[in-house]
C-alpha cells in the first residue's frame, strides 16, 4: 500500500496543509534523545482526518458525489468529511454521539453537514449510518476502515520522513487504527528499520489487547479523556494492517495524557487535544524507552475550552 500513500500525497497537494515538524530542546534533554513532532493540530479542521476524508471523497464517481456521503464520527472525521463536502459541493450527513465535544459538533454544523445524534450507550453508530446509507443512497466514508482513508492518513508520516530523514522510532496515537496503519505503511516504506509503536489510553485498550493476542477485542464507550480514541475496535482492514506493519502497542494513563497536553501547552505553546498527545504521554511517562531519532504524530488540536481549562488547572 506504500504506493497508495504516495499517490494520496500527490492528490492532496494544494488542498491539505504540509504541517510543520517541530522540536523541543527541553524535551530532548529530558528524554535524552532527539524528538520530532509532526503537528497535525495545524492541519485543516485542526486534525489529520482531513487527509483521509479528502483522499476518499476525491476519488468518488460523479454519480456517487451527487447522491451525497455519510459517515459516523465523534468529531474530527465528521469535520473533515463536512469540510470536503463543502469544498466539492457534496451533501454530507454525519452520525455523531450526543457526548461529542461541542467544539467538534459546532464546526461540523458550520461546514454545512446534517448531524444525526445518537446515545452511544443505547445505539450503534455503524447501524444507524448503514440504515441511512441504504435509505438515501448515500456513499459511506468510514472514519478509518477504508483503504483510501488509510492511505490519506499515512501522508502525514510520509511528509515528516521526507522532511527530516530516517527515524529510529515513530509513536502514533491509535483509535480505530487508520492513522496508525497508514503511518506504519509510510514509515516502513521510507525507513524500513523504523520501529513503529501505537499508543492508546489504558481506559480504551482494545487495540493493544488485539495486537498482543492476535484476536480482535472490543470496548464500549470507554470513559477516557482522549475522545478521539473511543472507537469500539480496530477495523476489518486496519486490524491486519496493524499486525503486519506495527512493531508494538502500549497504553498510557489518564494522568500521563494530561501531563503531555500540559507540556505541549506550557513548554511548546501548542494546543493539542488529549488523543493527539498520546505519543508524548508514552515518552514522558517512560512507558516507551526511546532510542535514536524519535518521531511523534500530534494528531489534532480540537479541544473544548472547558476540557483544556480543567487540564491546565490540573
Amino acid at each position: 500500500m506504500f504506493k497508495q500513500v504516495q499517490a494520496a500525497k500527490e492528490r492532496l497537494k494544494g488542498y491539505a496543509h504540509a504541517t510543520p515538524v517541530m522540536t523541543s530542546r527541553t524535551l530532548n534533554r529530558l528524554v535524552k534523545v532527539e524528538v520530532f513532532f509532526k503537528c497535525e493540530n495545524f492541519q485543516r479542521i485542526g486534525a489529520f482526518k482531513f487527509r483521509g476524508a479528502f483522499n476518499s471523497i476525491h476519488q468518488l464517481s460523479e454519480a456517487e458525489k451527487a447522491r451525497g456521503v455519510i459517515t459516523y464520527s465523534s468529531g474530527n472525521h465528521a469535520q473533515a468529511v463536512a469540510l470536503v463536502g463543502q469544498m466539492m459541493n457534496i451533501q454530507t450527513t454525519i452520525v455523531m454521539p450526543d457526548n461529542a465535544p461541542e467544539i467538534k459538533r459546532a464546526a461540523t454544523k458550520d461546514y454545512g453537514a446534517t448531524i444525526v445524534e445518537y446515545d452511544p450507550d443505547k445505539a450503534s453508530r455503524e447501524e444507524i449510518a448503514k440504515a441511512l446509507e441504504i435509505e438515501n443512497g448515500f456513499t459511506m466514508i468510514p472514519p478509518y476502515d477504508h483503504k483510501h482513508v488509510i492511505a490519506g492518513q499515512g501522508t502525514a508520516a510520509l511528509e515528516m520522513l521526507e522532511e527530516i530523514g530516517s527515524l529510529d522510532m515513530l509513536l502514533v496515537p491509535c483509535g480505530g487504527g487508520g492513522l496508525l496503519s497508514g503511518s506504519a505503511i509510510a514509515a516502513k516504506g521510507m525507513s524500513p528499520d523504523c520501529r513503529v509503536m501505537g499508543i492508546e489510553p489504558k481506559l480504551a485498550d482494545d487495540a493493544t489487547k488485539s495486537f498482543h493476542t492476535k484476536k480482535l477485542h472490543r470496548v464500549k464507550n470507554p470513559p477516557t479523556i482522549a475522545d478521539g480514541t473511543r472507537t469500539p475496535s480496530l477495523g476489518k482492514i486496519t486490524f491486519p494492517l496493524v499486525l503486519e506493519y506495527v512493531d508494538d502497542m502500549k497504553t498510557v494513563s489518564e494522568k500521563a495524557i494530561i501531563d503531555a497536553v500540559q507540556f505541549l501547552f506550557f513548554r511548546m505553546k501548542l494546543v493539542v487535544e488529549p488523543s493527539g498527545a498520546l505519543g508524548l504521554a508514552a515518552l514522558l511517562s517512560r512507558t516507551v524507552v526511546p532510542n535514536g531519532r524519535v518521531g511523534i504524530i500530534l494528531s489534532g488540536g480540537n479541544i473544548d475550552a472547558d476540557t483544556m481549562t480543567t487540564i491546565l488547572n490540573g
